[in-house]
Formats: C-alpha cells, sequence, structure tokens
C-alpha cells in the first residue's frame, strides 16, 4: 500500500465542499434560469401572487416603503457595493504581495456585472407593471441587479474578512453585515415592486455560485 507522496498533498476538505457547492448553485440557477425562460406557469403563479400581495402592503404601508426606496437606492444600491469593493481594492494594493487578491476581486466584480447584463439581455423578462407604483427600475426583470451584486460583493468581503483571519468580533459583525444586506436588498425589491421574486432568487443564486467558483480560483491559483 503506496502513501501519497510528500509534495503532492490531497485537496483539503474545504476545497472539495466549494466544488461540491458551486457545482449545486451552478445547476439551481440554470434551472431556475430555464424555468422563467419558459415561463412555466406554476412559477409565474406563485411570483404573480407574491407580488400582488407585496405591492398591496407597499401602497399600504407608504412610511415603510419609503424607508425601503432609501435603503435600496442608497445603501444596499449596486453602485455602492461596487464602492465597497473599489475600497477594498485600494486597501489590499496598499498590503504587500496583495496586489493578486486586489486583481481577483476587481475582475470578478466585473464578471459578475457582465453575466448579470448578459442574462438579462438573454432573458429580457419584462417587471411587474402596476396602476399605482411605489418605485421605478430601469432593464429587464432577470436576474436582481441589485440582489446579485449585493451576494457578490458582500460574499467576496465575507470570504477576504475569512481570509485574512479577522478577529471574532470583526467576523461576525462582518456576517451579519452581510446576512442583512443580501437579504434585505432582495426584500426591498420585491415590496417596491419592481422585481418578480424568482428575479430575486435568481440573483442570490447567481451571485453566490460567482462567489464560490471565484474562491475556488483563487485557492488554485493564488499566492
Amino acid at each position: 500500500m503506496h502513501s501519497p507522496p510528500v509534495d503532492s498533498p490531497p485537496h483539503p476538505p474545504d476545497h472539495h465542499t466549494a466544488a461540491r457547492a458551486a457545482a449545486a448553485l451552478t445547476v439551481s440557477s440554470l434551472l431556475l434560469l430555464i424555468l422563467v425562460a419558459a415561463e412555466w406557469h406554476p412559477l409565474m403563479s406563485v411570483d404573480g401572487d407574491i407580488a400582488r400581495t407585496t405591492h398591496g402592503w407597499a401602497v399600504d404601508e407608504p412610511d415603510l416603503t419609503h424607508v425601503f426606496r432609501i435603503l435600496t437606492d442608497w445603501v444596499w444600491d449596486p453602485w455602492t457595493m461596487r464602492l465597497a469593493a473599489a475600497l477594498t481594492v485600494v486597501w489590499l494594493i496598499r498590503r504587500h504581495a496583495a496586489w493578486w487578491t486586489a486583481l481577483w476581486l476587481t475582475i470578478t466584480v466585473a464578471l459578475g456585472n457582465v453575466l448579470q447584463q448578459a442574462l438579462k439581455a438573454a432573458v429580457d423578462r419584462p417587471r411587474p407593471t402596476w396602476p399605482d407604483p411605489v418605485d421605478s427600475a430601469h432593464y429587464a426583470a432577470y436576474p436582481s441587479g441589485h440582489a446579485m451584486t449585493a451576494t457578490i460583493v458582500c460574499g467576496l468581503l465575507l470570504w477576504l474578512v475569512h481570509h485574512y483571519a479577522a478577529g471574532r468580533a470583526a467576523s461576525r459583525t462582518a456576517l451579519w453585515s452581510a446576512a442583512i444586506s443580501v437579504t434585505g436588498v432582495g426584500l426591498t425589491r420585491v415590496w417596491l415592486g419592481v422585481h418578480w421574486p424568482s428575479d430575486v432568487v435568481g440573483g442570490w443564486l447567481l451571485g453566490a455560485m460567482v462567489v464560490t467558483v471565484a474562491v475556488l480560483v483563487h485557492r488554485r491559483w493564488g499566492p
């Protein structure tokens, strides 16, 4: 029975976990994409029921709706998320030997945006329309750009906090901030009536897929 050579250690367990997660997210994203593109009736029906219910709440609760508009347009806006990523890139460049990670972060966020826009153009799903809208948005509906961008940026920054072995307090703060941001931005997009629920779920799945693939790339080719 031969033992593995010293210079060829097996991949660590977390590498296999990330690979399985990337595969599962890719399959899930592709399946939802197909269902949305095919306008699968059960999914369209659920989307419509949820959208009509939440829009009614948005109209009946103008103060809460105003708060949600501030959160989605400023705090969780894609450009706010990209600014957070850009500031992280500057911080990484200032660290010795972190230029590769800075480039990795920049390319991942950029490719995520390209994928998002390409899918919007390919699927070309109309957004919900209402006789009494509480907000408006541009471009096609699927996937939600807010949800996908927040998932990518928050996921990457959360992984970087873990990668650089931040303290327990910083890790917990990053985890809760990411969870609240990603969940919150998705819920506000549906509440404001500018996305169907499956748009948001698709954004979450695609964003998580991009993050897991990016982590695998960093672990395989990073310094």
